[in-house]
């Protein structure tokens, strides 16, 4: 089965989420009070990475798709990082 544009979709949506958190902590004046817009740059590049594998695997004809997978394990790191961005902005309330 082909995850491909689910991954594409979802990683789409993740990215300008971290965008927005990075664009909220720089209006705010807060970045340099938290570790949160560094972590959540670590997000935007992951999930841009995964969405230009989830693409590269949307348009090939490989069966076993290593761009799938690869899409797929990246855009979970991605997850993880904006996971961790959020907790440390919770923790460390501003």
């Amino acid at each position: 089965m082909r995850t491909s544009s689910h991954i594409l979709n979802a990683a789409t949506n993740l990215l300008g989420i971290s965008l927005l958190i990075i664009a909220g902590l720089h209006i705010a004046n807060a970045s340099g009070k938290t570790l949160a817009d560094e972590i959540a740059w670590g997000g935007v590049v992951c999930f841009a990475a995964s969405c230009v594998f989830s693409y590269m695997s949307l348009r090939g004809d490989d069966p076993n798709d290593r761009f799938e997978r690869l899409a797929d394990k990246i855009f979970l790191g991605g997850t993880a990082m904006l996971l961790l961005a959020v907790l440390v902005l919770a923790v460390f309330d501003l």
